[in-house]
């Protein structure tokens, strides 16, 4: 069993799509502007929260499948594979209660309140942007780690390792 580096580099390429998304984006000059972005960011993110809490579910639950499969198989499996289904499981875990804080974040109510700093609103838009960015990149290395586990999975117990 190969050890990949396929996950970690899928994350870093979604955080630096994110980081040229912060710099092309610029400044945020008002408390106004800061208002009008997070509204923009607060529908999609509503959505890109509920699809990362389904995935994360699902893949908790079909590394529980997983498992049973594994024990059910007629191949033995050395701790390294037991190891890969932790990890995606302990990221499923991770991601599903980051979708839950992001989800929690996105129904704070934004309006013109009087006694806000002027600071919060910028604050607020750069905690949000950058969780949902960690977040996306953290979904995409979790896929990333679960397709060559199975990918791995399925070399081992076919008569032809050619995948």
């Amino acid at each position: 069993m190969r050890i990949s580096y396929l996950a970690p580099l899928s994350a870093m390429v979604v955080l630096a799509v994110g980081v040229a998304g912060h710099f092309a984006s610029g400044s945020i000059y008002s408390a106004l502007e800061a208002r009008e972005l997070i509204d923009a960011l607060s529908r999609p993110a509503l959505y890109l929260g509920s699809a990362i809490a389904a995935s994360a579910a699902t893949t908790l639950a079909l590394m529980l499948n997983l498992l049973g499969m594994i024990k059910r198989a007629d191949a033995d499996f050395d701790a390294a594979m037991y190891r890969r289904v932790y990890r995606i499981s302990l990221l499923g875990a991770w991601l599903l209660g980051g979708a839950v804080v992001m989800l929690l974040f996105m129904t704070m109510p934004i309006g013109e309140f009087d006694q806000i700093p002027e600071i919060w609103y910028p604050t607020l838009y750069k905690v949000l942007y950058w969780w949902v960015v960690i977040l996306s990149a953290l979904l995409v290395a979790m896929v990333t780690m679960l397709f060559s586990t199975i990918r791995d999975l399925i070399a081992s117990v076919t008569p032809h390792d050619d995948i």
